[in-house]
């Protein structure tokens, strides 16, 4: 018989009896409710976390931040019970550490009393991190653990970028802020800078008016100490004056007691002698003319007239032996006078020849003395009137003397104080002006200064930044959450069943291959008596099971995709890889019975074993000890995976291609030994007819 008569033949042995019928029903329904439950239980976890009974504890009591109430406890806890991550109970910290020990809670979560002074304290002297508490119990569910604290670094992560925000909200507006400030410092600045400005030439004038000042002052100084010089000499003078006129005054006061009795009782007289005065000097003043013309003359005759009388008194008295005592001294005398007179008249001679000039003043001073003394005795009669009034006026002259001196001695006085203040002026304007030159080069190095400051005041108002509320909010999100992941998938599974579909499917249909072989025989006995070829008995035993296997894949594909959702990028590539993968592990399921008999079932599920822990359906093989890593690539399920994850969610084809060739290599090689081991057991041996172990 062909090899498809032989599994047909083999095939209607199920449809005898109701149990055979049952048990081939059974056989195509394994795979699905192995591989449609598996997958259906982890379909979507995430999707159902709603329905996890945690415990949230507030104790949060608030704070006070920038004038406002925080209480970010309660916003946190509103936005948790208001989501659907987990079913939230709000409960007091012994309630939830109780619930957490009794399994009522998988997890609970607190914030404490001082969660939000501690994110309030962000903008003050002592930051602090707020801190959210979990508490999870692995002996209630090991995965709720590990999810939750995945769902809750989220939870923290947000809270943090809250907290952040509202820290660098306040951040930017203070720049705003100093940003207006530092303009109006700019501002201020360009004020000052054009005040120093003025400053700075108002400094020169200054600098140099105080020059010109000093040299003033110098001068002024100069002439006080001069004029306090003359001063002194001047109330010097002055007291003497003073005392010249008081002596004057007791003088004449004293004189004119005397004198003024005098002159009332002798007026007359005083005239007559004056006009006795005025009449001889007129006498005299007309005959100056006539001495002058009779001197030379008298001069003469006086001359020899001496001249005679010394001649006769040698003769008669020097010349003598004898002289006459009683003649000679009257002659000597007489002599003498001649000479005398002989002498005056040249004199007089001498006097008028050569004094002509005084003569004529003479004559004139004459002429003065007669209108005086004429003058006289016409006021003769009145002199004592004229003594009485020129007293009083020499009184007059000395009490003006005597204030003169005093006012000279305070004048002197004032001096003395004005040469002091001139002095100390001088100084103080020498002070002044190396004041005033000090000042002038501070100024300068103010006004460059503030040049400079104007510029970087200016400079500085353009680099810091002054944002509108909406750049604000911008940068504000930035800065909490400087950086995030864009995270992106090539080809995304869009729930843990799609992901988890290419490690379930092949494990069903391998324990579907394990389960058919369970029901019927790996190698056709009645082939195996008939002494058919062994090539054509394997492929009678492999042909029923993988028939089995195609109509198994045909309805696990049916419910995963129209009952569970299941949706595939190449789904009629996904059916062939499918057809192929049952066709290979039906191959090497037939193999391992076929050869090895009843252990070669135990070897099936150790195979199985191997390849799920090491085909990398769950975590990566790269997490899985050396020994899994290094049988990966040496077991069908390997590829069988790869080839189903591009397949169902997209992606390159060439881990399709190579599971292919792997699959039918498997195929092909399973065949080759299942047909070795038939010829095998055409021949019968004692350990055939008696095995030492049967299942």
């Amino acid at each position: 018989m062909r090899s498809p008569e032989l599994a047909a033949l083999e095939l209607r042995r199920f449809g005898r009896g109701r149990m055979p019928r049952a048990a081939l029903v059974a056989l195509l329904l394994l795979p699905l409710l192995y591989g449609a439950l598996y997958l259906w239980s982890f379909w979507d976890p995430y999707g159902r976390l709603d329905r996890i009974p945690v415990a949230l504890v507030n104790e949060d009591e608030g704070a006070v931040s920038g004038g406002e109430h925080l209480a970010a406890g309660d916003e946190i806890a509103g936005r948790l019970l208001g989501s659907k991550v987990f079913d939230w109970h709000e409960a007091g910290s012994a309630e939830a550490e109780r619930g957490l020990e009794d399994g009522t809670y998988y997890l609970s979560l607190t914030m404490p009393s001082d969660f939000s002074e501690r994110i309030a304290s962000s903008a003050g002297d002592s930051p602090a991190a707020g801190a959210l508490r979990v508490r999870t119990n692995d002996a209630n569910n090991y995965l709720v653990g590990q999810i939750s604290r995945t769902v809750l670094a989220e939870v923290r992560s947000a809270a943090s970028t809250k907290a952040s925000r509202g820290f660098l909200d306040r951040i930017f507006i203070d720049f705003s802020g100093l940003h207006d400030a530092t303009a109006k410092a700019a501002e201020g600045a360009d004020d000052l800078r054009s005040g120093l400005t003025r400053a700075k030439k108002g400094s020169k004038d200054l600098a140099d008016g105080l020059k010109d000042a000093k040299a003033g002052s110098g001068t002024l100084s100069t002439g006080i100490a001069g004029l306090d010089k003359g001063a002194g000499d001047l109330e010097t003078g002055s007291r003497q004056v003073a005392g010249g006129t008081q002596l004057l005054t007791d003088e004449v006061d004293a004189v004119a007691a005397d004198v003024r009795p005098f002159l009332k009782d002798n007026g007359k007289a005083i005239g007559d002698t004056a006009r006795l005065v005025a009449d001889s000097s007129k006498a005299v003043r007309e005959n100056l003319g006539l001495l002058a013309e009779a001197a030379p003359t008298a001069s003469a005759a006086a001359r020899t007239a001496s001249d005679d009388l010394a001649e006769v008194h040698r003769v008669r008295c020097e010349d003598q032996p004898l002289p006459d005592p009683g003649v000679c001294p009257q002659l000597k005398r007489a002599k003498e006078a001649a000479a005398d007179v002989a002498e005056v008249s040249e004199d007089v001679n001498a006097l008028v020849m050569n004094q002509k000039g005084d003569l004529t003043k003479l004559r004139a001073q004459l002429s003065a003395l007669e209108k005086q003394a004429d003058a006289l005795a016409k006021r003769s009669p009145d002199l004592d009137t004229d003594l009485e009034s020129a007293v009083t006026r020499i009184n007059a002259l000395n009490t003006g003397a005597h204030k003169v001196a005093e006012s000279a001695d305070a004048l002197h006085t004032g001096l003395g104080s004005a040469r002091a203040g001139a002095g100390d002026l001088d100084a103080g304007v020498k002070k002044l002006k190396s004041g005033a030159t000090t000042l002038k080069s501070g100024l300068y190095r103010l006004g460059d200064g503030s040049a400079t400051l104007a510029q970087g005041l200016n400079d500085g108002v353009g680099r810091i930044p002054d944002y509108d509320e909406k750049a604000r909010d911008a940068r504000t999100g930035v800065m909490a959450d400087p950086v995030q992941l864009a995270s992106s998938s090539l080809h995304t599974a869009p729930n843990y069943g799609t992901g988890f579909a290419p490690y379930f499917i092949p494990l069903s249909l391998w324990v579907g291959s394990m389960v058919a072989y369970m029901l019927i025989q790996p190698l056709s006995r009645r082939a195996l008596a008939a002494g058919a070829p062994a090539w054509r008995i394997a492929l009678a035993g492999w042909l029923p099971v993988a028939a089995t296997g195609l109509l198994q894949v045909a309805a696990l594909m049916s419910v995963l995709h129209w009952r569970l959702g299941l949706q595939m990028t190449h789904t009629v590539g996904t059916i062939g890889f499918l057809a192929l993968v049952t066709c290979c592990f039906a191959a090497i399921v037939q193999w391992l019975n076929a050869r090895f008999g009843a252990a070669g079932r135990i070897l099936v599920l150790a195979v199985l074993m191997l390849q799920l822990t090491s085909a990398g359906g769950t975590y990566p093989v790269q997490t899985s000890p050396g020994f899994f890593g290094a049988i990966h690539p040496w077991l069908p399920m390997t590829y069988v995976v790869d080839g189903l994850r591009r397949l169902i969610t997209g992606g390159g084809l060439a881990p399709v291609w190579q599971g292919c060739a792997v699959l039918l290599a498997f195929t092909a090689g399973a065949l080759a030994l299942t047909a070795l081991s038939a010829r095998r057991k055409q021949v019968w041996t004692l350990d055939r007819l008696h095995p030492e172990l049967s299942l």
